[in-house]
């Protein structure tokens, strides 16, 4: 009889050991998670630092012939541009421009320096 309580002694202290092992590799990459986060938030503070230019166009209040000025975009880009504007209302944010149809992601990065919203 005590040779089986010492065998599941051995059992419930090796069971022990396996969740106090994993409760404390659960914190240690909660930590390690937690650390990344900050790095990737200051890079993105980094990237949105984007210098404007001065002679750049506003978006919300921008005519066709204006906005056919910018790289890339043509008569049917400019009317779609204010057809959504006068549509959904001003833009906001600059990135928003990329929810009209025919300004792909590459496309507003060659102009995001060209153009404002306010």
């Amino acid at each position: 009889m005590q040779y089986v309580l010492q065998k599941y002694k051995c059992i419930y202290c090796s069971i022990y050991r396996y969740f106090v092992n994993l409760i404390l590799l659960t914190i240690f990459c909660f930590l390690a998670g937690c650390s990344g986060q900050k790095e990737t938030q200051q890079v993105l503070s980094i990237d949105n630092q984007i210098q404007v230019s001065k002679d750049a166009i506003n978006i919300n209040t921008a005519s066709v012939a204006e906005l056919e000025r910018l790289p890339h975009v043509g008569a049917k880009t400019a009317r779609d541009i204010i057809e959504y504007r006068e549509k959904y209302g001003k833009f906001r944010k600059p990135e928003h421009l990329m929810l009209v149809r025919r300004i792909s992601d590459e496309r507003f990065r060659e102009i995001q320096t060209l153009i404002k919203v306010k």
